[in-house]
């Protein structure tokens, strides 16, 4: 066995998960390396972290952006490619170990796949990935001998809860959520929510797409499809529950009665650590919880008028097929359009379902059929912008 550091390739290494894996790995350098960067259009701070960490390779997946781009004071020994492909080529590259794949959306998609299919262990923040194709990725796993470990702090809790027992005595799995900004608005105020009030969140500081995912509760929605696959349970087996402290990120409830919950404070190098490290444990740079001081715990019923996205959630969960891939594309779609002031907060959702309703559901799609109807979604959305 070999006593050397682990080395990591970080697909988005300029977003926020990409930043707290590199707080992982410099509170632990003797344990992880950074050997291969990525980033999209911030390539100024992925210079900058190329200095810091001095990787093998640093990847530029806009071609047209890194050509623009003065790459001057990249370290001599840090390799520049440029390129989607590159992607693909530093997380097969034999002497990485593990690849975070934390590229929000489906565009975080390829690099994960390519992961996949090298064997690799792949830390997944990036839960479109079992979204669109959870079938066909963990078929994936299991042809190739890679494996997936959850980064969401959600899924890595329900993981963490596996382990107490056998998967054949789980009564049902039940994943917690803060609830958001609008978690006790009426549905006159959600008509009325604007960019600015959805983009901040009580709890988590995300990027925007997942924030605004976390205010309409898509995010539970997308983690209710991505639980069902991953850990290969019936949809009629996951729940979900408002735990607005965001303490204990998830449960795992077993047929005997016994209720296993994994907390801490909502701090995302946790559960990127314990990815990283399994399944050793380690001291970890993330925050502690202090049981000097005195906390509640709330929890709630999810209100599925207010928030009808967990609805969409359970529905795909246990209609498979098809519907990962066109309810992904279309909220993906819907969130921009409101991001842009295109359409109204309760409108995302809407868009969503209508998509859902309007495509052909396939039982066992192909990869390329799925992607063509992640392209087929988006215009759908586009449309019913158009029309309504």
């Amino acid at each position: 066995m070999t006593n050397s550091p682990k080395k990591i390739a970080i697909l988005g290494a300029t977003g926020s998960i990409g930043q707290s894996t590199l707080e992982v790995i410099s509170g632990s350098p003797e344990h992880f390396q950074a050997y291969a960067l990525t980033a999209h259009h911030s390539l100024g701070k992925l210079v900058e972290l190329a200095k810091t960490f001095r990787p093998r390779y640093i990847v530029a997946t806009d071609p047209i952006a890194a050509k623009a781009f003065d790459w001057s004071e990249v370290p001599a020994d840090t390799e520049l490619i440029i390129g989607h492909e590159a992607v693909k080529q530093v997380v097969s590259d034999s002497e990485v170990d593990t690849v975070v794949s934390a590229i929000v959306g489906r565009a975080g998609l390829e690099g994960t796949w390519a992961a996949l299919e090298a064997g690799k262990r792949v830390a997944l923040a990036n839960k479109e990935t079992l979204v669109l194709a959870g079938s066909l990725a963990m078929q994936l796993v299991n042809k190739h001998g890679g494996e997936i470990l959850p980064i969401d702090s959600e899924h890595s809790a329900v993981f963490q809860g596996l382990e107490a027992g056998r998967k054949q005595d789980v009564a049902r799995i039940i994943l917690t959520a803060s609830g958001g900004p609008f978690r006790n608005h009426t549905l006159n105020q959600l008509k009325e929510v604007t960019v600015e009030q959805a983009l901040d969140h009580p709890t988590w500081d995300m990027g925007p797409k997942i924030t605004i995912d976390s205010a309409t509760m898509m995010n539970k929605a997308l983690e209710i499809i991505e639980a069902r696959w991953l850990f290969d349970i019936p949809a009629n087996q996951i729940d979900v529950v408002v735990h607005p402290q965001s303490i204990i990120h998830s449960f795992v409830e077993y047929i005997d009665g016994s209720v296993m919950a994994q907390l801490s404070p909502p701090d995302m190098k946790l559960p990127i650590q314990y990815a990283l490290s399994y399944p050793e444990r380690r001291p970890s740079p993330a925050s502690k919880l202090d049981f000097t001081q005195s906390m509640s715990l709330e929890f709630e019923t999810p209100d599925m008028e207010r928030f009808p996205a967990l609805l969409l959630g359970k529905e795909v969960a246990e209609r498979g097929g098809t519907t990962g891939a066109v309810l992904n594309a279309a909220n993906e779609a819907a969130v921009a359009s409101f991001l842009d002031n295109k359409i109204r907060f309760l409108d995302i959702v809407t868009a969503s379902r209508a998509a859902l309703d309007n495509h052909n559901f396939e039982s066992n799609p192909t990869l390329d059929r799925l992607l063509e109807l992640d392209v087929w979604a988006r215009r759908e959305v586009s449309q019913w912008i158009a029309c309504c």
